[in-house]
């Protein structure tokens, strides 16, 4: 990720992962789960042009979130100091990059794109999940999880299976900057409950997840 998305935008880390002190609790858990906060944003992407849409509820089909899913979700919005930093958006174009390479001639731009923030939060006696539902898809065609921080966790580990159920592999995002990239009509993933290693310290998991799905044709 370093490389793709260059020197230069890293220098808004510090801002940029600090933001995730400033999410708000996810209240549309229906497992009454207190353990998750998040921001949200839409926009419509396309190679060198990125435009945010009005802020607009989430919707999932109950096809792809069996927990939460069938309901319009109002989360609190990224903050436009968030949105309009140079690592977002290179982080934003190094995804195009990514997909558009994959896509090819079927692009299809713009790209339907939402951008989430999710902090997952660990307690003594209540572990944080931060994939409730379980192994899923999410009913786009691609999906970025990059890691901005990892305080005092243990486990959350990333796993991938094949349309059937199958195990393809697993591996745990540890450092900043870790990243995974997926292909969201191939694969299911989902990630293990977290716990604290030291219940007496605050202990939590921060991911930027930003899904892309393809314009109408």
């Amino acid at each position: 990720m370093r490389r793709l998305l260059g020197e230069a935008p890293l220098a808004d880390w510090a801002a940029w992962a600090a933001s995730w002190n400033d999410l708000a609790v996810d209240e549309y858990m229906a497992d009454g789960g207190r353990y998750r906060r998040r921001r949200y944003a839409a926009l419509e992407a396309r190679p060198g042009r990125i435009e945010r849409l009005a802020h607009q509820p989430h919707f999932q089909s109950l096809d792809y979130n069996r927990l939460n899913g069938g309901v319009e979700r109002w989360f609190e919005p990224i903050t436009p100091q968030v949105c309009d930093l140079p690592l977002t958006r290179a982080i934003l174009d190094a995804s195009l990059d990514v997909f558009g390479a994959v896509a090819g001639q079927d692009a299809g731009f713009p790209w339907r794109t939402e951008m989430h923030q999710f902090r997952i939060e660990a307690r003594a006696g209540e572990a944080g999940r931060p994939t409730p539902e379980g192994a899923h898809r999410d009913g786009v065609d691609w999906v970025l999880v990059m890691l901005a921080a990892r305080e005092n966790v243990a486990a959350g580990v990333t796993d991938i299976f094949d349309p059937a159920g199958g195990a393809l592999g697993s591996f745990t995002l540890l450092e900043p900057l870790d990243a995974v990239f997926i292909d969201d009509h191939r694969v299911f993933h989902g990630v293990t409950a977290i716990e604290p290693v030291d219940p007496t310290r605050p202990a939590y998991r921060d991911v930027l997840v930003v899904t892309f799905r393809r314009g109408d044709p």
